[in-house]
């Protein structure tokens, strides 16, 4: 597959996974007024906030993340190499220089987001920027520029704002069930045990379909993402080292959440020995292949 079929694929799968959520929040909404008595009524209401929701993501998606993980924008004097290296490598991949911004936190990883070229935004935390030399770095922000140019932010940042969309609506309605359990004893008391059932099945699968939504973002484009930097730095051991690095830090990113895990150049969480099955579910593919495919180029 070639760069450009993967930016048509990006394309095509963010419309694709967009449609996919209106129809899961809607339904869920259905199921939801089912339980409190008002089916078309919740529908409607889930239909209007999927759809505000996924329009939202598509042009405020980056806003958004940045504001989850707390980001600032990079003060250029004081991150010197950030800057220069990121203007060096806009200048070879014929990109617009990216917006800069940094994570206060020592815990070393990068992301990028924005919803094409024109609107990039490149992140890293202070931890990253501390240890990387410039070389190290090259790699890491030529990795974040391979995202951006293959449209990868587009589809990687309105999936963090629908997955945490879902996420927050179905701990919202578990909440409220709690809190108003001892309420519409009798309304609930008439209501179909089938619908019952289906609805608490809902409530466990959301959480699980939110995790799938994520696992659509292909872990070949982190893979892609490495190949397409090497070839705009032509030195694949900057880019190993880099992750080199990556991979002996344990500590986890503080401001990382599940919604927008998969953003990061390595796994924000630093799970350790974690079984085959789990390394199956991650949104990472496994940091030590990686650095095998860098080093072998």
């Amino acid at each position: 597959m070639t760069v450009y079929n993967q930016i048509s694929e990006n394309k095509v799968k963010t419309f694709l996974i967009m449609f996919l959520f209106v129809v899961i929040f809607s339904s869920f909404f259905f199921l939801l007024g089912k339980y409190f008595d008002s089916p078309w009524g919740y529908f409607f209401l889930g239909f209007f906030i999927s759809i505000a929701s996924s329009v939202g993501s598509y042009f405020y998606s980056d806003k958004l993340v940045l504001m989850t993980t707390g980001a600032q924008p990079a003060n250029k004097k004081q991150f010197f190499n950030f800057y220069t290296v990121a203007e060096n490598l806009s200048v070879a991949s014929g990109l617009p220089m990216p917006k800069l911004f940094v994570i206060n936190d020592s815990s070393p990883n990068a992301f990028a987001t924005g919803r094409d070229p024109k609107h990039a935004v490149i992140c890293a935390t202070t931890g990253l920027l501390e240890i990387m030399d410039r070389t190290e770095l090259e790699g890491v922000i030529a990795h974040e520029m391979s995202h951006v140019k293959n449209y990868d932010i587009l589809l990687a940042s309105i999936v963090a704002v629908l997955v945490g969309t879902l996420a927050l609506i179905s701990d919202w309605v578990i909440r409220s069930m709690w809190w108003n359990r001892g309420s519409d004893d009798n309304n609930r008391n008439n209501l179909n045990p089938i619908f019952i059932v289906l609805f608490i099945i809902a409530l466990i699968l959301t959480p699980i379909i939110a995790t799938i939504i994520q696992l659509a973002i292909s872990r070949r484009r982190e893979y892609l993402a490495d190949a397409s930097a090497v070839l705009l730095t032509r030195y694949p051991e900057g880019l190993a080292r880099a992750l080199e690095k990556l991979k002996d830090n344990t500590q986890p990113l503080r401001k990382a959440t599940s919604s927008t895990a998969h953003l990061f150049i390595d796994n924000p969480f630093k799970k350790k020995n974690t079984s085959w099955f789990v390394n199956l579910f991650s949104t990472h593919p496994p940091i030590e292949e990686r650095i095998k495919i860098l080093k072998s180029m």
